[in-house]
Formats: C-alpha cells, sequence, structure tokens
C-alpha cells in the first residue's frame, strides 16, 4: 500500500489541504499485517458461534415490527381524532424505522444468509422504502462498503451533491447544501432511491442506456409500490371502516329512536311523527355526509402516513451521517489505496466510521448502526454481535496506538452539520483528529470486558 499522506500535490494536479497524518502510516507493514490477522481470528470465532440465539432474536425483532405496524394501521382508523393520530402516526414511524434499519439494511448486507431461511436473506428480502434492493445491494454493499472514504471512488462521500471533505473542489452549488441538506433528511428514502442511478456517470454518458432504463424501471416500480400503501390503500382502508363503523352506529342509534317512539305511541296512543315514519337510513347518510365519515380519516390518515415516513426519513439520516461524516473520520486517497492489504483494508474501515454511544434500545432503533465502526469492520456479522465484540475492537484500537471513533448522539450529529455548513463555502481545513484511543473498554450496557490473554506483536 502506497504510504503518502494527503499534503503535498496529488497526482491529478490539484494541491491537497493540509491533513493530519493518518494513523495508518504510522504502522509497520508487519503491524498491519498483524491487525489484519486479528480481525479475521474475530470475525472467524463470531461465525463459528452463531446459531439459534442469534436466529430467534431476528425473528423475533420481524414479528416485534409486523405488530408494530399492524397496531400503527389500527390505530390510524380513529386518526380523526388527535390522540390516535399521534400514537399511530408514532407507532408506525417506529416500526418503519425497525424495518429499514435493524431489519432491511442488515438482511440486506446478508447477515442472515447462514440460516438458509427462504425469506429472511439478502436475495429474497425486499424492505419497505423507495429504494429497490438491488440498487441499494450495488451502491451500498458494494460501491461503498469497498470503497469507503476514498476520494473519488465512495459515492456515499456527500452523496454527491454535497462537500463534507475539505479536499472535495468546491463549486458555487454548495452554498445551498445547508437548504438542500434539510430536504435530504426529510426525504431520504427518495434520495437513496435515485442514488444508485449514478448522475455524475449520466452526465458524462458513461451510463449504459440500457441500465438505465432498467433502473428507472425498477424505481419507478418501488415508487408506485410505496405511494400506493401509504397514500391510497391505508387511507382508503381507514376511511371505509371508520365509514362503515359510523353507519352501524347511526343506524343502531335511528333504530333505537325508532323504537323508542313506537312504544310511546302504543303506550299513550299519540300517533307517530312524521319523522318516525322515515326510513332511518335517510337520515343516517346525511349524517355520515355532515360528519365526513370517509374524508376525514383519509385524509387523517394520509398526513399520519407523511408524518411516520418523515420520522423514518429523519431518523435514518441522522444515524447514517452520524456514522459516515463526523469531524474525527478520515478520507484516504485512491493512491493511498492502490495494492492494499487485507489489514490496510480494516485499518481504513476503522478510521473512516464513527460511532455513536448508547443504550441498547438505541442501539436497536439505529440498526446497530451507532456500531458504525464494527459494522464496517465486519458488514456481513450480525448486528447484534456488535456490541458484544466492541471492547475488542477497542483493545486493538489500544495495542497499536489507532484512534476509536465514539461520541454522544448530539456531538455527533453536531459536527455533522458544522460541517456541512462550514464547507457549503470555499476553503475550509480538516478539524483535529483524535489520537489513539484511551478510554475504556466497555462503553455500553451490554457490553463484556475482554478477557485478558497474552498478545505478539
Amino acid at each position: 500500500m502506497a504510504t503518502a499522506t494527503h499534503n503535498g500535490h496529488h497526482s491529478n494536479g490539484r494541491v491537497a489541504i493540509e491533513e493530519p497524518e493518518n494513523p495508518l502510516h504510522r504502522l509497520s507493514p508487519e503491524q498491519i499485517e498483524a491487525i489484519g490477522r486479528e480481525f479475521d481470528e474475530l470475525h472467524e470465532q463470531v461465525k463459528d458461534s452463531l446459531g439459534d440465539r442469534d436466529a430467534r432474536y431476528i425473528r423475533s425483532i420481524i414479528a416485534l415490527q409486523r405488530r408494530l405496524a399492524l397496531l400503527g394501521r389500527v390505530e390510524l382508523i380513529a386518526s380523526r381524532w388527535r390522540i390516535p393520530w399521534i400514537l399511530g402516526a408514532s407507532t408506525l414511524g417506529l416500526a418503519k424505522i425497525l424495518e429499514n434499519m435493524e431489519i432491511g439494511h442488515n438482511v440486506l448486507h446478508g447477515q442472515w444468509d447462514w440460516m438458509n431461511d427462504p425469506v429472511i436473506n439478502s436475495r429474497a428480502w425486499d424492505w419497505d422504502t423507495a429504494s429497490t434492493a438491488e440498487a441499494w445491494r450495488h451502491s451500498h454493499n458494494y460501491i461503498h462498503h469497498t470503497y469507503t472514504n476514498i476520494l473519488g471512488k465512495d459515492r456515499d462521500l456527500g452523496y454527491e451533491i454535497m462537500r463534507i471533505d475539505p479536499e472535495q473542489k468546491w463549486h458555487p452549488v454548495y452554498l445551498l447544501q445547508p437548504i438542500y441538506n434539510i430536504v435530504l433528511a426529510m426525504l431520504f428514502e427518495w434520495g437513496v432511491a435515485v442514488h444508485d442511478l449514478n448522475f455524475e456517470a449520466i452526465r458524462k454518458g458513461e451510463k449504459d442506456s440500457k441500465q438505465l432504463r432498467k433502473e428507472l424501471k425498477g424505481i419507478a416500480g418501488k415508487a408506485r409500490t410505496q405511494i400506493q400503501k401509504d397514500y391510497i390503500s391505508w387511507p382508503l382502508i381507514s376511511g371505509i371502516v371508520m365509514t362503515l363503523a359510523e353507519l352501524a352506529y347511526f343506524s343502531a342509534q335511528a333504530e333505537v329512536e325508532r323504537r323508542r317512539r313506537s312504544r310511546m305511541s302504543i303506550r299513550y296512543g299519540v300517533k307517530k311523527l312524521r319523522s318516525g315514519r322515515e326510513k332511518p337510513t335517510g337520515n343516517v347518510f346525511k349524517q355520515l355526509m355532515e360528519r365526513r365519515s370517509f374524508r376525514e380519516p383519509f385524509m387523517r390518515t394520509l398526513t399520519a402516513d407523511i408524518a411516520a415516513n418523515l420520522i423514518r426519513n429523519v431518523w435514518s439520516y441522522a444515524i447514517i451521517f452520524c456514522g459516515h461524516f463526523p469531524d474525527q473520520t478520515y478520507t484516504f486517497t485512491q493512491e493511498e489505496t492502490d495494492d492494499e492489504s487485507r489489514g490496510a483494508w480494516y485499518v481504513r474501515q476503522l478510521t473512516g466510521a464513527a460511532n455513536i454511544d448508547g443504550g441498547p434500545v438505541f442501539h436497536v432503533i439505529s440498526g446497530n448502526l451507532g456500531y458504525q465502526v464494527e459494522h464496517h469492520l465486519y458488514p456481513d456479522m450480525p448486528s447484534t454481535r456488535y456490541g458484544e465484540i466492541a471492547p475488542k475492537v477497542r483493545e486493538i484500537c489500544q495495542r497499536y496506538g489507532l484512534p476509536y471513533n465514539s461520541g454522544p448522539f448530539h456531538q455527533q450529529l453536531g459536527m455533522v452539520q458544522r460541517t456541512i455548513i462550514r464547507l457549503a463555502f470555499p476553503g475550509g481545513k480538516h478539524r483535529p483528529k483524535p489520537g489513539a484511543y484511551e478510554g475504556p473498554l466497555v462503553r455500553g450496557k451490554g457490553e463484556r470486558p475482554v478477557p485478558e490473554v497474552a498478545h505478539a506483536e
């Protein structure tokens, strides 16, 4: 692997901006090889221990997610009232978060392929989002996880529309990135859906037209499914069910009134009032129209579905951006990664990602991407194992003088937004990077101390 830093001139003639030396450059070839062996061994240890406990977990999470989604839909039938609307939107939003983060993202990474389940596997699973599974596997699993943080290769580095590294050439369009950053957060699933189209390749005429048509067809099909499900079918169901419920209620009420009048006429010899001789359905349909029995729940469910998707999109955006764009992460030139060894690949993944501190619930609803470092080291490892191996990863970092980037959610997200705003303008410089990790090996609940063993370097 090349040992050039980001200082001086790149091969493309562009002057690089001064950046702290990457820890990878301070390691000897023997140390890099040893790191590769240790991380490979850790992967094999976990792989050999996978079993019923892991299978029960993913199946229980899928069952929980489906129950939450159903509960949210049931709550939204009564969404014409404020409390059911809030409960329904929140429950459905949580269900969508679980489906995208802990289930869809991780299943599509092949984390559960070892189970040989006909449904819970990376080739059969289709998730509740606008992106096709095929496009996600290519743009995320292959491009991003292979070329993590390599300038000019990793298209997740700013998602092609943002300048998040000082070495990215500035363009006046970046002045708008604080604004379209907010739009991207709200419409994140749609941004991900079109990400694999590769607009740069299309603009340069490098994209095969047949492949482009195939991808556009896939996006259109997925968009049609999502729009129909969330913005037509479920609002229709809410409107119909509520209309039938109120029809039954008003009809029963009218029948009770008719019988009351009939008893009065018999008991007191009172002539039936004209209204008593009218068919109850006449008044019932009028009441349904006045109460907007169909229109009100339809529109309220529609707005709740929009809110649920916003909840999911903003949360997904926040977790993913925190894992990739805080100031502590390193970027790499293509020259630096020529002839990259397995050990150097591990170090690049480790220094190019950032974790988020949190408890067990936080990690589940973030798809365990609070352990972004561990995920980038082992994208095919079941997400529940990241917390178990994190202390060992930190211990390796301590022994080899490597950074381990982790911090509270508000800190990581704050640094991301600061970078996005600052680099919208010309210039900018690299912020200080962390040194060798010296923190505790156990940072969160559920993590276990690393057994003390002798290591030969």
